[in-house]
């Protein structure tokens, strides 16, 4: 029994020698025996990255695969603009529910405080991204409340923020890359906490604010070059009471890289496929979905009330039930809310995300067309590409906007956003030396590509655009640059004085996709698979949004068993 015992021990050690051994060995490359991260081999990079990473806060995982997209219920409407395709999707990560009040509110108090809108050069960024109270008036309704406490009152500060417009929506995403990544950099231990920093030591605004790509880009071309009071180079961080424990991990003599896997990934909006794969979440009946995804809302089953014993009869999602009826009678609320309601008020679909159908609508990240072609891309699709290239000066160093240096742009509805926030990189369009010989791609601009550009209507020709003097597909109404009086207002005259008589489609390079039904609309509308557009600059009192992440690394959590060969 002792020699059992011996040889069990002696098996215990072997096997931890063996762990040790291998850990120490990843590091080295197995092709030309180098040491990775390793000063004596020239310190080359390889980061450390666990299998199945972390989820990002807030969001869940939307494990990737194969289905139908569009509609395989009957077409009432008879629009036929969501036409059955097959297609696959990635992996990714999406919020579990809308963007709230609270958290839009904590970006806007942000970007107040970072860019004072006291100041000239940054007097129009605040006003940018404030959502538009006003979009809940109604000329012959009583709702000027709503106008007033919808966003800014505690009590709704769990319901999903509106007013927001696309464009909007995006500049919260890239705001809360960066925020989350400068966090990951306090927490690390490579950047001082700048907020409890002394403002006489340096001031976190305007160019000095944190910006990822400005970051991986130059680091210390940041904070105007005075980083020896911002990064800790990777010294102990000294913890003071109450605070969290610094983390273990050292970059002792330099700064941190994409090669080390720590940064966040880029949150953005989800496109129209990702929306709607991840509402439908056919993977909870694979028997009667499979490929085929014949699902009505995102949830399982054909009905909009609850079966269960005890929520017998309640709706599922919030939706306007009928001509004025919200939620119900008095005493008798079926959905339970006759505007927005707080999120996470009705159950997850399977994926575990919250009203996929119901409660508002969201914006996606395509451009819209009538019809999803046929011979469209099957893999993660998405119209609305743009490809672009960080700016190089005549020093060879990458362009980051100075506080003087911001370009403002008057959209259609005579809000001024602008272009580049101080301290971000200036990116550019790619240019045709850069995508020639390529097969994957032509252009810079692929929005209409297949579908409004020059190559896809014989007809082309005939329609010439008097505006810019080109000719175009989608003859859209054109609204020449906003003209504005001594106090600095849009005029409203001759807006559409560019031969509006002729234009016969609102669709265009600034139409956006948004998905899903919502508090206001019918149950027709909950349907995931339809698809509804509105202008990129403008906002209702029935659109949201929810922010998606990419996941790197496999597709699934679930590990393969390694089979042995077949000889």
């Amino acid at each position: 029994m002792k020699n059992v015992l011996k040889l069990f021990s002696l098996l215990v050690v072997i096997s931890f020698i063996t762990s040790c051994r291998s850990s120490r060995d990843s590091n080295k490359s197995s092709l030309t025996g180098w040491n990775f991260n390793d000063p004596s081999y020239g310190g080359y990079l390889k980061g450390k990255h666990k299998e199945g990473n972390k989820v990002p806060g807030g969001m869940v995982h939307i494990e990737g695969g194969t289905f139908t997209m569009g509609m395989v219920q009957d077409d009432v409407m008879f629009d036929w603009n969501t036409t059955p395709r097959q297609m696959h999707v990635r992996s990714f990560y999406l919020d579990e529910t809308e963007v709230t009040n609270a958290e839009y509110g904590l970006f806007v108090q942000y970007i107040k405080d970072i860019y004072p809108p006291e100041e000239d050069n940054f007097k129009h960024i605040y006003n940018s991204v404030l959502p538009d109270t006003l979009v809940w008036r109604q000329g012959l309704g009583n709702t000027e409340l709503l106008s007033e406490s919808y966003f800014r009152h505690p009590a709704y500060s769990e319901y999903p923020v509106v007013g927001v417009s696309w464009t909007q929506a995006n500049q919260y995403c890239k705001w809360r890359t960066n925020a989350v990544n400068l966090k990951v950099l306090m927490d690390k231990g490579v950047m001082k906490n700048i907020f409890k920093e002394d403002p006489d030591s340096i001031k976190f605004k305007g160019k000095n604010s944190f910006d990822t790509d400005a970051y991986l880009a130059d680091p210390y071309a940041l904070f105007d070059g005075d980083t020896a009071k911002v990064y800790d180079r990777g010294l102990p961080v000294t913890r003071r009471r109450g605070e969290a424990r610094p983390s273990r991990d050292k970059f002792s003599g330099r700064q941190v890289s994409s090669s080390d896997g720590i940064l966040a990934q880029k949150f953005r909006l989800p496109t129209e496929a990702e929306w709607e794969f991840a509402a439908k979440a056919t993977f909870e009946n694979r028997e009667y979905n499979n490929v085929r995804g014949r699902k009505k809302y995102a949830w399982d089953g054909k009905y909009t009330r609850d079966k269960s014993r005890r929520y017998r009869g309640d709706q599922l999602a919030n939706f306007k039930q009928g001509q004025g009826n919200y939620s119900g009678i008095a005493g008798w609320s079926s959905d339970g809310s006759d505007i927005p309601i707080k999120v996470k008020s009705y159950p997850p679909n399977a994926f575990g995300l919250y009203d996929m159908s119901g409660n508002v609508a969201e914006w996606v990240a395509d451009v819209y067309r009538p019809i999803v072609d046929s011979e469209a891309n099957d893999f993660n699709y998405f119209r609305g590409n743009i490809f672009t290239k960080k700016m190089i000066d005549e020093d060879g160093k990458v362009v980051i906007v100075g506080d003087g240096e911001v370009e403002y742009d008057t959209l259609a509805n005579g809000r001024i956003v602008p272009k580049n926030l101080p301290g971000s990189v200036k990116f550019i369009p790619v240019t045709k030396d850069q995508t020639f010989m390529r097969r994957n791609y032509k252009n810079a601009d692929n929005v209409s590509l297949r579908d409004g550009d020059k190559g896809s209507s014989k007809f082309y020709e005939q329609d010439e655009d008097q505006v810019s003097g080109n000719s175009r597909m989608y003859n859209s109404p054109v609204r020449p640059q906003a003209e504005r009086d001594s106090l600095g207002n849009v005029s409203q005259d001759d807006i559409y004085k560019y031969d509006a008589k002729r234009r016969t489609t609102l669709i265009s390079d600034q139409s956006r996709v948004f998905k899903g039904g919502s508090w206001a609309d019918r149950e027709y509308w909950l349907d995931p698979a339809q698809r509804r557009y509105y202008p990129e600059y403008m906002a209702t009192n029935y659109i949201g949004f929810r922010c998606a992440t990419d996941k790197v690394g496999p597709m699934t959590f679930k590990k393969r068993k390694k089979r042995a060969p077949q000889y």
